[in-house]
């Protein structure tokens, strides 16, 4: 085993992009940027704290809750959650943030990376609510860099494949919560808390 110190190792392993690739970059959004972000009702915010120890941040809303503001500027809604609000944290002392932008079924995805800052109100933070949700903190990013990624990650792993899905392979998230956050609580009630029809009725309640 030899540990990669360096960039010419580094390439020496996986050689150099294509021109198309490397050249791919945008420091503002396009029409096809706006119109991946109008579909996509799912993207992964990476964060940073001051030190450099990383977060990555599920967030979900119905396609077109990403608020496009202007050609370098996407907003992005807090919903109810469990309140640890760890991304916003790191944005507070380090603004720099990752943005990856799915749609389902689909491979491909749209990176975006730039600066953040958080908001308590907008002049567009009416049109953020949802199922009479007004969120009160918005995350906004200055969009410095943003480009499509190539679908290979998805077609290895078979994400968008039914037939190889196995939601029953690791314990529930019930049985997780049971085992490592609340251990006094009986698994049923905590099942009862997790039920599906129950859950999703408090997705955007405070």
């Amino acid at each position: 085993m030899a540990e990669i110190t360096d960039v010419e190792r580094l390439r020496e392993l996986l050689g150099t992009p294509t021109p198309a690739a490397a050249g791919k970059d945008r420091d503002r959004l396009t029409d096809e940027h706006r119109a991946f972000l109008a579909a996509s009702p799912f993207c992964v915010l990476a964060t940073a704290d001051a030190d450099g120890r990383c977060d990555a941040s599920p967030k979900g809303d119905p396609a077109g809750s990403w608020h496009v503001v202007d050609d370098r500027t996407i907003a992005i809604p807090e919903r109810p959650g469990n309140r640890r609000a760890d991304g916003w944290h790191n944005v507070l002392v380090n603004p720099h943030v990752g943005l990856l932008f799915l749609i389902p079924g689909r491979g491909d995805t749209l990176r975006v990376n730039g600066r953040a800052r958080l908001l308590d109100d907008a002049p567009y933070a009416d049109e953020l609510v949802v199922k009479g949700h007004h969120p009160v903190v918005i995350l906004e990013v200055a969009v410095e860099q943003t480009f499509f990624h190539c679908s290979k990650a998805f077609l290895r792993s078979q994400l968008w494949k039914p037939e190889t899905w196995h939601p029953d392979a690791a314990p529930s998230r019930a049985e997780i919560a049971h085992a490592l956050e609340r251990p006094d609580e009986p698994l049923e009630e905590i099942q009862a808390y997790y039920d599906e029809s129950r859950y999703s009725q408090g997705l955007y309640r405070d």
